[in-house]
């Protein structure tokens, strides 16, 4: 029986994989899945299971390695906050945008700064706000789900001072947002978190 559970444990992991938008998560609990599932196959001298989930974990980490390095390939876009193409990318993700920030209008009409972070020229990453200043007040921050790995945000901060931004200040929902802004160094203030840059 408790053969078993190993076996029915790296099946469910490899199953749940599947479910998840981030590829660099489904990456990580699909390389645990088939790590369990090969120990498992050797147990029951399953040997063609235990060389096929092998390879699994092989071809998984070879992309978790190539994924971990892709910060450098991606390109930072300043845009006009009423841009034709990020109009488009917005309406694309709107059901998701809305899912991540709760209540959040997808107009952004007080927005008068853009930003786009792009992966061999395909739109990753989107930020808009309005400047006060060298103070940029965030109306979205936003990263499409296969790209949810803080890469993106990574990288945004270290392009945005060299925009002439100092602070970043966000007022919106932290919902969903929280393991975000805790990991990119942003301040929970009163009723905002704040980011010096």
């Amino acid at each position: 029986m408790m053969i078993e559970m190993i076996g029915y444990i790296g099946s469910a992991l490899v199953l749940v994989s599947f479910l998840m938008a981030s590829v660099f998560k489904l990456r990580i609990v699909n390389t645990i899945g088939s790590t369990i599932f090969t120990v498992y196959a050797f147990i029951i001298h399953s040997y063609p299971t235990a060389i096929m989930n092998i390879c699994l974990v092989l071809i998984n980490l070879y992309y978790l390695i190539k994924m971990s390095n892709t910060e450098k390939n991606y390109d930072f876009v300043e845009v006009d906050s009423k841009d034709k193409l990020l109009r488009y990318v917005i309406d694309t993700y709107t059901d998701d945008i809305k899912k991540c920030f709760p209540n959040i209008s997808t107009e952004f009409s007080d927005a008068d700064r853009g930003y786009v972070v792009c992966q061999n020229g395909k739109p990753v990453g989107i930020m808009l706000g309005k400047l006060n200043g060298n103070d940029l007040d965030i109306e979205l921050d936003y990263s499409i789900p296969e790209y949810r790995d803080f890469s993106i945000g990574t990288f945004l901060m270290s392009k945005l001072a060299a925009a002439g931004i100092d602070k970043l200040i966000f007022t919106g929902s932290d919902e969903h947002h929280k393991e975000y802004l805790n990991k990119m160094g942003f301040v929970k203030k009163d009723d905002y978190y704040e980011k010096v840059l």
